[in-house]
């Protein structure tokens, strides 16, 4: 009874698979192109930085506050919890939480957007003859 059910599972996903790459193959001669594809990626990566920034922020704050606990604990038993333990993730954290400012001054030194950078680099366009 297992096994029939496993096949009828292999069964509807080979169907659902088919029709997902029939219904994507009408939409390929939409427009898909190197150029569209390019564009897309830059628009969905215009907001990796804010994502980056929030998570550091967030296991910034939580490494630092296990740091500061793991120091309370070497001060009420300092045989069982090193000292060593209690610091390392208060620097980890610390250099997390200071990551995005980091980040932040990068894109300005190299002049991501803004007037008066050092350097600017960036895909301006690309195109392809068609034969």
């Amino acid at each position: 009874m297992f096994k029939k059910t496993k096949n009828s599972y292999y069964k509807l996903g080979a169907i659902m698979t088919t029709g997902m790459l029939v219904t994507s193959a009408d939409n390929a001669e939409a427009g898909n192109n190197f150029g569209s594809i390019a564009a897309n990626i830059n628009t969905s990566i215009s907001s990796l930085p804010g994502l980056i920034s929030a998570v550091a922020y967030l296991v910034g704050v939580v490494l630092a506050v296990l740091g500061i606990m793991k120091i309370k604990d070497h001060v009420e038993n300092p045989t069982q919890t090193p000292l060593k333990d209690g610091a390392m993730r208060l620097a980890a954290g610390g250099a997390l939480f200071s990551l995005p400012i980091i980040m932040e001054a990068m894109s300005e030194t190299m002049g991501t957007g803004t007037a008066g950078g050092a350097s600017s680099s960036g895909l301006k366009a690309v195109t392809f003859d068609t034969l």
